[in-house]
């Protein structure tokens, strides 16, 4: 008989049930006291932990006895072993995906919190890799991640275009429009996708698209179309608007001029704001900008709300605090719209930040966010089609039946007018989400997603319908 420690356990009845309890554990335990063996204890089992524990831990082995021979293992064992793991790596569907930049001089942001890293957009695309092949593991498809990084247009062209024909498919872009522009046009007739991720110029979209050319990064029209709809369902109709001299800020300046058309907003005045480059960080310059800006900002008529355009990140921020009237600012400064925001902790956003954190030992931007969108909507399409290959793939992400899940809480999907992927917009503060676009009330006949942006009967796109 097996003892169990311990005093006996009484139930509100009486001791029966201690008894039970006892008898029960006794017989529980006389096997691994009986046979010698090890508590087998419940463990809960995850892809991590099966992947690594080996199968043969579950038992412990029978050692021979003590007066055998050791038993020499055939070298057939080994032959058989080789062919079998050779076509396990046979078998299993490989899906290449190429992620390219164009290495450009950009201007240092204001502060210091906000100078990108180096690898900004890498990260977002090795964590949708490593998203799609937990997945792939079951499937029996693998994922992998090339980068190519380059300054020259021309020779990054050049890379990518050997990389298509030694058979990688799916590329992630982030390049200025005229660098992607003929990208597509050296990869036209080839198997190939382009997957924009770092160009939010509308043309891209529109007169210029082209047909093996999709977009995770939303366009500026989606953006402005964003913050005016938060700023109409706030009632703040009336707008001072406030743009810089580059090209950039003048267009995302004429997308919410558009916004104010379409949704009911009036801007009072426009303003462009010019700086003269130099220190920006030398002492004393606050006390410049404190005296600048009140005087800019000077003798606006009556306005609820001041949008800046200033895409370069040279100016806008000092708008916030120092107007001569006391208004709150929007646009690329103050609240702002974007795709991604590193305190979104909605719809599985928390574990999802903490995933690419642990991995890239920083928080993710909107940019990681797009690259993760592209890489991750490559892996949709494979685990779907339960293909590898291009034409199942490209075909599958254009169709009506594609959607994917990106922590938005509404599955997203691809217009079928301009490959542009719809998706809610975040209206953030630096720090805090606000709100999310599509706002309540704004209403569509198909999909609310597609108040935001160049809507199908809009759209100057004509690659996509031919």
């Amino acid at each position: 008989m097996v003892a169990v420690p311990g005093p006996v356990e009484r139930s509100r009845s009486g001791s029966s049930f201690g008894l039970a309890r006892r008898v029960m554990l006794a017989a529980l335990m006389a096997p691994a006291l009986v046979f010698g063996a090890a508590p087998i204890m419940a463990q809960e089992t995850t892809p991590a932990t099966a992947e690594k524990t080996p199968a043969a831990a579950a038992a412990p082995e029978a050692k021979p006895p003590a007066d055998a021979a050791p038993e020499a293992k055939p070298a057939a064992d080994a032959a058989k072993a080789a062919p079998e793991a050779a076509a396990t790596d046979k078998d299993t569907l490989v899906i290449p995906i190429l992620l390219a930049r164009e290495l450009r001089d950009e201007p240092l942001p204001l502060s210091l919190l906000d100078l990108p890293p180096p690898d900004l957009g890498i990260e977002g695309a090795k964590l949708a890799v490593d998203d799609n092949n937990t997945t792939g593991r079951f499937m029996n498809q693998k994922f992998t991640l090339d980068v190519i990084e380059e300054a020259d247009p021309d020779k990054l062209i050049k890379d990518i275009v050997q990389k298509v024909d030694a058979g990688t498919h799916f590329i992630l872009a982030d390049m200025a429009p005229q660098t992607l522009l003929k990208l597509s046009d050296a990869l036209a007739g080839k198997e190939a996708q382009i997957i924009n991720y770092g160009a939010s110029d509308d043309r891209l979209r529109e007169e210029d698209c082209r047909p093996n050319v999709m977009h995770t990064a939303p366009s500026r029209a989606m953006l402005a179309d964003a913050l005016a709809q938060y700023l109409i369902w706030k009632k703040w109709n009336r707008w001072f608007l406030v743009s810089g001299p580059n090209e950039n800020d003048k267009l995302f300046a004429e997308a919410l001029k558009r916004a104010a058309k379409r949704f009911g907003g009036k801007i009072v005045e426009e303003r462009t704001y010019t700086y003269k480059t130099g220190n920006r960080r030398a002492d004393g310059g606050y006390e410049q900008i404190q005296q600048q800006i009140p005087t800019f900002t000077q003798s606006a008529p009556d306005y609820d709300i001041m949008l800046v355009a200033d895409e370069g990140n040279l100016f806008g921020d000092y708008l916030p605090y120092r107007t001569w009237d006391a208004r709150p600012v929007a646009g690329t400064a103050g609240l702002v719209p974007s795709s991604w925001h590193p305190a979104i902790e909605l719809w599985g956003g928390t574990q999802f930040q903490h995933r690419f954190k642990k991995l890239g030992d920083r928080t993710m931007r909107p940019l990681d966010y797009n690259a993760w969108m592209g890489a991750r909507m490559v892996g949709e399409a494979a685990t779907r089609t339960k293909s590898n290959k291009f034409q199942d793939l490209a075909a599958f992400m254009k169709s009506p039946k594609f959607d994917f899940a990106a922590f938005k809480g509404v599955g997203l999907s691809v217009r079928d007018w301009n490959g542009q992927v719809r998706q809610p917009i975040l209206v953030a503060s630096p720090k805090l989400l606000v709100s999310v676009s599509p706002q309540p009330g704004f209403l569509h006949q198909s999909s609310v997603l597609d108040t935001l942006g160049v809507d199908k009967p809009e759209t100057k796109c004509k690659a996509y319908t031919q």
